[in-house]
């Protein structure tokens, strides 16, 4: 797998094809990523590459993020599917910790990511996941505001503990959920500031579990 300053050469290449006139600096890539120049600098320094942001300029430049990291186009990889992760990226959809949110549509980027990448972030399990944005603060410590979650659609059983995305009449939530004995169903926030949201089964559809984030910085 490619250094910070590798990975971060290829993006001042890819800045540098739009940019009139001049070298390309950290600065110029720092605010590219919407990073703060003190942060990128302490990231830079510790070698801490920021796969959030960099996931996100990717889906909105269409770039393979497999050729930024490791060179590798993507129809490489589907010669090797066991070595590649495909998500669909919504970027434009927001799960909500707090209020309601928009609902999934069609409008999403097909990235694919290198196992190792995938790995370090959510582990083992099914390769077939779904990336969104949350908002709000009711899930946090365990899930920041602005952070990406991979969600899959496979895991739908409320019985296991875990994140779920939930769809309601008021949009989409992310939360604990719990089935109470009455049949209501609890949407249980992480931050005790939150109060447990209390839904109608029908209200209620489980659109799949919450099963790695990249935190916003």
């Amino acid at each position: 797998m490619v250094t910070f300053q590798e990975t971060i050469e290829k993006i001042k290449d890819i800045i540098s094809t739009k940019k009139t006139e001049g070298r390309v600096y950290d600065k110029d890539v720092a605010s590219t990523l919407g990073i703060p120049q003190a942060t990128f600098a302490t990231m830079k320094k510790r070698g801490t590459i920021p796969y959030k942001e960099i996931m996100e300029f990717c889906a909105q430049k269409k770039i393979s993020i497999n050729w930024l990291f490791f060179g590798q186009s993507a129809a490489m990889l589907l010669e090797e599917t066991e070595k590649f992760f495909r998500v669909r990226y919504f970027a434009n959809i927001r799960a909500s910790a707090g209020g309601g949110a928009e609902i999934f549509d069609e409008s999403y980027e097909s990235i694919t990511l290198d196992e190792t990448v995938m790995r370090n972030m959510v582990g083992m399990g099914n390769t077939d996941l779904e990336a969104i944005h949350i908002n709000g603060e009711s899930m946090e410590p365990t899930l920041q505001d602005g952070s990406i979650v991979f969600v899959d659609r496979t895991q739908t059983d409320i019985e296991k503990d875990g994140i779920f995305i939930a769809a309601t009449t008021a949009g989409l939530f992310v939360k604990r959920i719990r089935q109470r004995a009455d049949g209501m169903v609890e949407l249980i926030s992480d931050n005790r500031n939150y109060s447990p949201e209390i839904l109608a089964p029908e209200e209620v559809s489980i659109v799949g579990k919450v099963v790695g984030n990249i935190e916003s910085l």
